[in-house]
């Protein structure tokens, strides 16, 4: 039974193809694995793949990922699958996305995947009015044509972006997803997304040590993200739901509800709509 503790990729016996039951969704999602050797070009504390490495996927095979999402959609909309897999509040399709064990966008075939594949099987089966094509990505990959070609792609067909921002300073983005990068540039890319497409900030907010996001760096974050607050759709603020598989899992660990809740009514005192899940 798929519930929102277990979001294996190999549940379905698929190579690209997943299904989770996601909180923040709402509901069964299909994921899309690009990234199947678990390599990411960022390594974040929370991550929850095995065994990650650095770098890129390995050639993605668009056929057999059509094939293989067009036989689990059969499964999903004439057969048997949500009801024998699927607790009943979560008994229906929300999404189909781009996710899995690594930066999505970092695989070369990327804008292919998203306009040849998954969008054409999309609408052959009726789902792009019903059901959300959605990207979760890092934006580090925004420089490459083909990336806002497939963005701008997922925003032709009423999908959305949920792109990545847990911390709004140098030190806390190395901190949090192990990589160096200025904000400024997170925020650029960021802004060029949401010309492509809806785009919804995603933020995993939770304590190190025992201890919260320092009041500085809670501060920068709700600074940038009050000078988009016209741009984006809003922010997806959420907590550890799965354990981390990353060295420093054991530092990790949930805030309480009312300080989670606490730093949720900051974002919104700004003007933009939170979806919270603590």
């Amino acid at each position: 039974m798929l519930n929102v503790t277990d979001h294996s990729r190999d549940s379905a016996g698929m190579r690209y193809i997943y299904p989770v039951v996601s909180r923040r969704a709402g509901g069964v999602s299909v994921g899309i694995n690009l990234n199947v050797n678990n390599a990411c070009n960022w390594a974040c504390v929370y991550c929850q793949v095995p065994h990650l490495t650095r770098g890129g996927p390995p050639p993605v095979d668009l056929e057999l990922l059509a094939d293989e999402l067009r036989r689990f959609l059969t499964q999903v909309i004439s057969g048997d699958f949500l009801i024998e897999n699927a607790p009943p509040e979560a008994r229906r399709l929300v999404d189909v996305a781009f996710s899995g064990n690594g930066e999505p966008t970092s695989a070369p075939e990327f804008a292919e995947a998203v306009e040849c594949v998954v969008g054409q099987v999309m609408q052959e089966f009726g789902l792009l009015d019903s059901v959300k094509l959605r990207l979760i990505t890092n934006g580090s990959f925004m420089h490459r044509p083909e990336v806002r070609r497939g963005i701008g792609c997922i925003g032709a067909l009423n999908g959305e972006v949920w792109f990545k921002l847990d911390q709004a300073t140098a030190a806390g983005i190395e901190r949090i997803n192990s990589i160096r990068i200025a904000p400024k540039k997170v925020r650029d890319s960021l802004l060029l997304c949401a010309e492509l497409a809806p785009t919804w900030l995603q933020t995993c907010y939770f304590l190190i040590d025992g201890n919260e996001t320092s009041e500085a760096d809670q501060s920068a974050y709700l600074e940038l993200v009050e000078s988009i607050k016209g741009k984006i759709k809003g922010v997806h603020l959420y907590g550890l739901a799965r354990p981390s598989l990353q060295p420093d899992a054991a530092r990790l660990s949930n805030l309480t509800h009312e300080r989670f809740q606490r730093f949720a009514g900051s974002i919104s005192s700004l003007g933009i709509e939170v979806v919270a899940n603590p």
